[in-house]
């Protein structure tokens, strides 16, 4: 058994007691499986795997119109099936939390950016647009398999888009607007796409960003697209028909013939069905498309976002992330613990350095997650996080995309 180093720090015994790690081994407890400590546990999950992923769908109660027949069909990777037998959707998870008319109004998404003034969408609001978008997209054609890709930055449409996509089975892809023409096409080339969501352009820094010519660009060289969905996100009057011709409105998905037509329908699929495509940095040549399971990106974002972040539905979450990045994915899968997302499109230092420790005063977050990079350019400012802004109810930080310095972690344990 290897030995873990020590700790610089653990939360008080109270918190330990709260936490949803701490439920999580009483439940064993109470199904016969005692473990001394977190470290007994986390042996437990990597000695007996068909064990650990079989008490997490169990713990999670995770919803499948047919059973799984075994959890994992082997050890060899790849080759091993996952959940074989079993019939889920992923989306089918959101729709869980908040549906009584007293909790629907809770906030499920805050969103600000450099483009528009703060948006706040209720859980009732987001079953509604995921429920429209799904109807109109399959109204479209659009099918289990089929893949929609995304020209979207941060915002709420890119969550509703994506739900609703994952719903019907349909593969999402996205890229951020800031990346080229070339990059994205890279990517976006390798997957055949029936659909293409994008925005007109966006601010960053406070310089608008214009991005038709890129847009109309996929249109002639992606030969699958069937459909072009054009969001008005930097010119919110832009005529559509004349910018884009036969391209569509992101409203015309809510208002279409068939977008309430019915209620939200939830394709039940295999577990090892494809959700979403990720890409490698292509740093080593052409991006390698990354391909994610329904039931295995639907257990990990479940055992991630509560088990190892401890968050749940009385959480708010950031982390800041283009939808080029997988932690864009990350972030909107807080919404399957019930937690609020908050989400922030534009340069997390513009004006300042400031301006994410004041957003996350503003939206009161619980956790607060950024690039390495963010911790370190404020440390190399100066700046104090907890004398800019009140940071009073956060419980967790996280730092991703390349290894955090010591100082930074200084930085957080004394003024964070």
């Amino acid at each position: 058994m290897s030995v873990p180093p020590p700790l610089l720090w653990s939360p008080s015994a109270e918190r330990i007691a709260r936490s949803r790690v701490n439920h999580y081994m009483q439940w064993l407890a109470d199904r016969g499986q005692r473990f001394s400590d977190y470290q007994a546990l986390w042996q437990w999950s990597v000695d007996d795997i068909e064990g650990f992923w079989a008490s997490i769908w169990d713990y999670f109660d995770v919803q499948s119109s047919v059973p799984y027949q075994q959890v994992v069909s082997g050890t060899q990777m790849p080759g091993a099936t996952w959940f074989a037998g079993a019939r889920l959707n992923f989306a089918e998870q959101l729709f869980r939390f908040n549906t009584d008319a007293a909790t629907a109004g809770k906030e499920a998404i805050v969103a600000e950016s450099e483009t528009r003034a703060r948006i706040t969408l209720s859980w009732r609001e987001v079953r509604e647009q995921v429920t429209a978008v799904a109807n109109t997209l399959r109204a479209l054609g659009v099918g289990p398999g089929d893949r929609v890709v995304a020209y979207l930055p941060n915002t709420p449409e890119a969550v509703i888009a994506f739900f609703a996509c994952a719903s019907i089975g349909a593969i999402w892809s996205s890229c951020s607007p800031d990346m080229g023409a070339s990059s994205v096409l890279d990517r976006f080339r390798q997957i055949d796409p029936k659909v293409l969501i994008a925005v007109d352009g966006y601010r960053y820094g406070g310089k608008a960003f214009n991005r038709l010519d890129i847009v109309q660009q996929m249109r002639n060289e992606l030969p699958t697209l069937e459909h072009t969905v054009l969001l008005p996100y930097l010119d919110t009057a832009l005529d559509v028909n004349t910018a884009l011709p036969g391209a569509m409105r992101w409203q015309d998905l809510l208002t279409h013939s068939a977008a309430h037509a019915n209620p939200i329908k939830f394709e039940q699929l295999p577990a090892d069905h494809p959700l979403w495509i990720l890409y490698s940095s292509g740093t080593t040549g052409m991006p390698k498309p990354l391909v994610h399971g329904q039931g295995g990106s639907l257990l990990e974002c479940l055992k991630a976002n509560a088990l190892s972040l401890d968050l749940g539905e009385d959480d708010r979450l950031l982390w800041s992330s283009t939808t080029g990045w997988v932690m864009w994915n990350a972030q909107i899968t807080g919404l399957l613990v019930g937690a609020t997302i908050c989400i922030y499109d534009g340069n997390p230092g513009y004006p300042d350095l400031s301006r994410l420790w004041q957003f996350a005063q503003d939206t009161q977050l619980t956790f607060f997650g950024v690039g390495a990079a963010f911790f370190a350019n404020c440390m190399k400012a100066g700046i104090e996080p907890a004398k800019l802004a009140d940071l009073s109810l956060l419980r967790g930080v996280g730092s991703t995309g390349s290894p955090l310095a010591d100082d930074a972690f200084d930085l957080i344990y004394q003024h964070v």
